[in-house]
């Protein structure tokens, strides 16, 4: 029996980049086309919090860890899982998002593994920036050299980079950032500038790899084996009483810099319903979550060298929210 490879994408770049804003995008695109996809979304913390999202989707989760390292071995047995469905015939697409401090090389690798490439053929691997702190994150004296060693991974393993949320970015900065990106990608990578991941559908599923080229895949021992975010983690704040907006934003506003992303569901008082939120790049957008059904309201909040205790009490005392 012939079988024919899935045509896989995977989305990377750094948290609060808009990868999954882009993710969805992808999915309602094939539910237009009556594509069946499957999606593999990877999370550094002990939940999905966005789950709420995906609930109509063949969506695997791979939690507490990052694709390319703790959690390698569930990739491999998520993708086993993927290849009984299509003997099924029950897959067209695979996209897999990894987290925000994930080296997309390490995913490819594992793709070209001949125990997979017959499966799966990687289309495309989509870069996400943020185009209002990348030039931050690049800077010696406001991030971590791991960070900016994350950063540049993320770009120069792209085949196409989505240069995100223009729209807070001004002019000398974008061109800047622009200029820079380029340094690092290469004049042959396209660089799409966007807003909230709105991209032509067609650039999204080009086929940009050309199997017929030697694979970049293929890393000195000593990268493919470093992990470029030690200090980040993940914390998880519940339960959750009914918070006042104001309050709830203030709060936010007011955690250190070295919270790099936020993210949860909570239920606001005067409002109906439970609300996911997203907070990254001081900016925090809130969206009512229109099944809300067995969804429990959590705070995720990711960043450098967290303290939980710090931050509970934080969360305590503030406002009492």
């Amino acid at each position: 029996m012939l079988v024919v490879p899935i045509p896989t994408y995977m989305i990377s770049g750094f948290l609060g980049s808009g990868k999954t804003t882009v993710l969805l995008k992808m999915i309602e695109e094939c539910e237009r086309k009556n594509r069946r996809v499957g999606v593999i979304l990877n999370e550094l913390g002990e939940v999905n919090i966005e789950k709420p999202l995906f609930q109509k989707q063949n969506v695997k989760e791979l939690l507490n860890g990052c694709i390319c390292c703790t959690i390698k071995e569930d990739l491999e047995t998520t993708l086993d899982e993927f290849i009984q469905e299509t003997q099924k015939n029950k897959l067209d697409l695979l996209i897999i998002e990894g987290t925000g401090v994930s080296n997309p090389l390490e995913v490819k690798k594992v793709l070209e593994n001949p125990i997979y490439s017959s499966h799966f053929r990687l289309y495309s691997m989509i870069s996400l920036i943020d185009s209002s702190t990348f030039l931050e994150y690049q800077s010696v004296f406001s991030s971590t050299a791991d960070i900016r060693k994350l950063l540049e991974e993320q770009i120069t393993s792209a085949d196409l980079i989505l240069l995100n949320k223009q729209d807070l970015t001004k002019g000398k900065t974008l061109n800047k950032t622009i200029r820079k990106i380029k340094g690092l990608a290469g004049e042959s990578v396209p660089i799409f500038q966007t807003s909230y991941g709105r991209v032509p559908p067609l650039e999204l599923w080009k086929r940009r790899i050309d199997p017929s080229i030697h694979s970049s895949a293929e890393m000195r021992e000593e990268d493919a084996h470093s992990h470029h975010h030690s200090g980040l983690r993940a914390v998880k704040i519940e339960p959750l009483p009914k918070m006042k907006k104001r309050d709830f934003e203030s709060w936010l506003s007011h955690l250190p810099k070295t919270i790099l992303r936020g993210k949860g569901v909570v239920n606001l008082e005067g409002h109906e319903g439970l609300y996911s939120f997203q907070f990254s790049s001081n900016m925090l957008e809130f969206e009512r979550i229109k099944h809300p059904a067995g969804i429990h309201p959590a705070i995720i909040l990711i960043g450098d060298q967290l303290q939980r205790t710090e931050l509970m009490h934080s969360f305590n005392r503030f406002g009492k929210v």
